[in-house]
Parts: structure tokens; C-alpha cells; sequence
């Protein structure tokens, strides 16, 4: 790994300077909402390209730092880490580097483990509705530790939303060009009328988004089914929705309903 001195020169970076900056890389990464998987050496047996502790960082846009090894072996370690981006889960991989015609990605004779972990930036709860009942989920989501997009379409209500991450004042059309929506992020429904909860699914249902709740009651959600049906959504589509959100907890203040 390098880094530059003061006059630009290239600088190689070892040892523990090498694996503080990909730490430092990391961090940086995760916090700009990316996700990365570092692969840590943690085992080794006999003759190996790295010992313990040596680490490579794989990031999702397909950039690495660091090296656990180079050669067949750390491009095996690649295509896992990969694996691990899409699906969020850690592993333990074991390879022998004695015998390439019997499957081995090297010839070094020895043998090692290597963990990926998988770090990944907070999911994102988008709240559609910032009256009472938005602001105190707003408040509660960021308070569990997820990114919170709070929006609503009335400028002089978005003002303000204590815990939101980010505030859109505009419809859901314009939010999604700001934010991407992916498997692990939620959206909470909390709108004023059936027509605004229709527009925001007809938007919501053509992301990747993992849930969707709306709050109402069910006669409010079969009058918003019928009209979604209506637009030509599919009933599959509609059936990942959630409504009415919530459990039964006898809440009635707008901090107990976004608690249930």
C-alpha cells in the first residue's frame, strides 16, 4: 500500500502504518454510505505470502486496499467478498497453497484462514409525512441508529425534523432522484390522505426498498388497494406493503404510535 510524503513522492506504507490506513479507509467509506468487506489474515500454518493480521479492504464500488496475499489465492478472496457485499454475511475461508493440480490457489506450501467482514452503512428509513406522527418516528428511527430521509410535499411542514438525516420538501418523485432506495432500507407512510399514500407506492413499489408500512385503517388501505390496482400495479407488487402498520398497544399520542 502507499500513501505520499509531503513533496508528493509516492510512499509504501508496512506493517501497522499499512493497516491503520486501511482502517482509516474504512471508516471514511461506511461513513459516506458505502459498503466494504475486510479480509484479515487471522491463521497460518508453514510457508504463506502473509501472516497474521495482514489485511485487504473491498469496497463496493470495486475498488481494494491492502493485499492477504495476491495471486489465484487473493483473487478467490475477491470474488467471496463480493459474495459477502450482496448478501451481508461474514466468512471464514480456509485455503491450502500446496497443490494447484488438485484445486489449490497456490504453491507455497503452508496454509491459511482468512475472516471477511462484511461493514455496512446504516439502513435508511424514509418517513413520508412530516406531521406529528412522521416527526416522532423521525425522532425514534434516528434515536435506533438508522439514516434517517424525512419529506413531505407542504415545504412549510418540512422544516425543522428533529433526527432526520436528510429533509425533502417536495413530492416522492423528487425524493427518489436524491436517495436510493435498496433491500435494507424501509419506508414508513404517514401521510395525510389516500392520494398522497397512493402516489408514494406507486414510487415505492418500483425500488428495491426491503419494507413498506403504512399507517391508516384497513378501510383506508382498501380504498388505497383499489387504487393502485386501478393504476395497473400488481397484486404481488401490493402485497409488500404493510398496512396497517403498527401493533395493537392502545397507543394514541403521537410518540406511543410511532413506539407500536
Amino acid at each position: 500500500m502507499t500513501s505520499q510524503t509531503a513533496d508528493g513522492s509516492p510512499r509504501r506504507l508496512r506493517g501497522r502504518a499499512a493497516e491503520a490506513s486501511i482502517l482509516t479507509n474504512l471508516v471514511d467509506l461506511v461513513g459516506r454510505g458505502h459498503s466494504a468487506v475486510l479480509a484479515t489474515v487471522i491463521r497460518t500454518d508453514r510457508s504463506v505470502p502473509r501472516h497474521p493480521g495482514a489485511k485487504m479492504l473491498v469496497t463496493d464500488d470495486g475498488h481494494r486496499f491492502g493485499s492477504v496475499g495476491g495471486g489465484e489465492m487473493e483473487a478467490r478472496v475477491i470474488r467471496e467478498a463480493e459474495a459477502c457485499l450482496a448478501d451481508g454475511r461474514p466468512r471464514l475461508l480456509d485455503y491450502d497453497l500446496i497443490n494447484p493440480g488438485a484445486g489449490d490457489p497456490g504453491v507455497c506450501g503452508g496454509r491459511v484462514t482468512i475472516h471477511l467482514e462484511p461493514h455496512m452503512p446504516p439502513s435508511t428509513v424514509l418517513v413520508i409525512g412530516c406531521g406529528h406522527i412522521g416527526r416522532a418516528v423521525t425522532e425514534l428511527a434516528h434515536w435506533l441508529g438508522y439514516r434517517v430521509v424525512a419529506t413531505d410535499d407542504r415545504p412549510g411542514t418540512a422544516e425543522e425534523v428533529t433526527g432526520a438525516d436528510l429533509v425533502v420538501a417536495g413530492p416522492i418523485s423528487e425524493v427518489l432522484e436524491q436517495v436510493v432506495l435498496t433491500p435494507r432500507d424501509h419506508a414508513v407512510v404517514v401521510t395525510r390522505n389516500t392520494d398522497l399514500d397512493v402516489e408514494s407506492l406507486r414510487h415505492l413499489l418500483a425500488t428495491e426498498i426491503g419494507s413498506i408500512g403504512v399507517m391508516g385503517s384497513a378501510r383506508r388501505w382498501q380504498t388505497t388497494c383499489q387504487s393502485l390496482a386501478d393504476l395497473g400495479i400488481a397484486l404481488g407488487d401490493i402485497e409488500r406493503v404493510t398496512s396497517p402498520i403498527g401493533l395493537e398497544l392502545g397507543a394514541e399520542n403521537p410518540e406511543e404510535i410511532a413506539v407500536s
